[in-house]
């Protein structure tokens, strides 16, 4: 596809739940920059509200906040050429905790106001028309704003099933299959989510996800000391250790299987994780949390590399990322199969017991070709944010509209 596959000429709104001014990467800040390279977007960030105010009153980011609510500092600002971040000057009301469905809505629906009315303002200065709506998975706050703003096109995007989470359980387990219906069309990072999109809206579609994979597919260091001494092979995992989405007792089962593999963990760990006997074994080593662009050294290091998730609920759909930073090193990829995982199926190895991770590692340290290991970079370096915004496009003329300008 080439540069008139895309959207082109648009005004876009972008609202979520990431903030602009925190540090780390956010699938939607990356949409954001992608999309303006041949668009106008506004990226708007969430309201503050009163809770947050009590708190955290002397965070950084919350005085900003402030500043902007009492008119001492603006809150529209460009970021680059054609994208421009707003802090909204409206507080909101901190109202989840309500239990009482009709006193909830009405508060809600003040909320979306205050919310909406705030937005106008910045949509006035930049004088945006006819401006498509992309609600990054924020049920509550946004949940009006197709009707208060009244976009050419509301789409709403999913990247997590948040419905396992207390926070969004309350009131989204009724609020956001209301909220996929009524928008104009549903996107999502993963095919699980695009279909548990579909069943509320049939105009809901898999984009695929961006990774930004450079510093993975181009790393020309050296594996770090305490990794080089382990003894071959090994069998790694980078990245956050939590028993709510890995398995604790796959790992005891694997180490002790094969006592001649060394499994390492890189990452912080929960404090299930802390007080597992996984800390007896001797071919398990925990190296601790590492910075993020240590990363690529370590992976280097690993002769497999595992993503051995619990299938439930908070991990059934998810996307990971690590798996493309993984294949652009050229590294064979022994995971869980889910659904979010369908998408790697040729070129990982997806396994559904204890046993099948035992019979797939072995595969996967026997057949390492160059030829292979050149597949799974290339597979890897497709899934780009140039791309997903193309399927977005896609997305947006298969739901029956066409953008103006394109």
């Amino acid at each position: 596809m080439g540069i008139t596959d895309t959207i082109k000429n648009q005004d876009i709104i972008i609202v979520g739940q990431q903030p602009w001014d925190v540090e780390i990467g956010s699938n939607c800040k990356n949409i954001a920059l992608e999309l303006s390279k041949y668009n106008r977007v506004l990226y708007v960030n969430s309201p503050l509200d009163r809770v947050t105010v009590l708190k955290h009153k002397s965070e950084t980011g919350v005085q900003k906040r402030i500043d902007i609510i009492k008119k001492r500092a603006e809150g529209l600002i460009q970021i680059q050429p054609n994208l421009w971040t707003y802090y909204p000057d409206k507080m909101i009301e901190s109202i989840n905790w309500i239990k009482v469905q009709f006193i909830y809505t009405s508060l809600n629906k003040i909320n979306n106001k205050r919310f909406a009315n705030s937005i106008k303002k910045a949509v006035n200065k930049l004088d945006f028309k006819g401006f498509i709506l992309f609600n990054d998975d924020d049920i509550f706050r946004c949940f009006y704003l197709k009707e208060l703003l009244k976009p050419q096109i509301s789409i709403y995007y999913s990247r997590d099933f948040l419905l396992t989470v207390d926070y969004w359980k309350l009131h989204g387990t009724k609020m956001e299959p209301q909220l996929i219906t009524k928008s104009n069309l549903c996107v999502a990072n993963s095919v699980y989510l695009a279909n548990y999109c579909k069943q509320y809206n049939p105009q809901s579609y898999y984009i695929g996800q961006g990774c930004d994979i450079d510093d993975f597919a181009n790393f020309k260091g050296d594996v770090p000391d305490e990794l080089a001494q382990i003894k071959k092979p090994v069998i790694g995992y980078v990245g956050a250790l939590q028993s709510i989405r890995l398995d604790i007792e796959l790992l005891k089962y694997i180490a002790l299987q094969k006592p001649e593999y060394n499994i390492v963990l890189v990452g912080p760990e929960d404090n299930e994780f802390k007080a597992s006997d996984l800390h007896g074994i001797k071919n398990i080593h925990f190296l601790g949390a590492k910075p993020a662009d240590t990363m690529p050294a370590y992976i280097k290091g690993f002769d497999v590399c595992l993503n051995p998730q619990i299938v439930n609920q908070v991990t059934i759909g998810n996307y990971p990322r690590k798996i493309d930073e993984y294949l652009a090193m050229g590294k064979p990829v022994v995971a869980t199969l889910t659904e979010g995982m369908s998408v790697f199926k040729d070129h990982t190895y997806l396994c559904d017991s204890h046993d099948d991770y035992l019979m797939n590692i072995e595969k996967a340290l026997n057949d390492n070709s160059a030829e292979v290991q050149n597949n799974r970079l290339s597979f890897a370096a497709a899934h780009t944010w140039e791309n997903s915004v193309k399927e977005l496009y896609k997305a947006i003329k298969s739901a029956g509209y066409n953008l103006h300008g394109n």
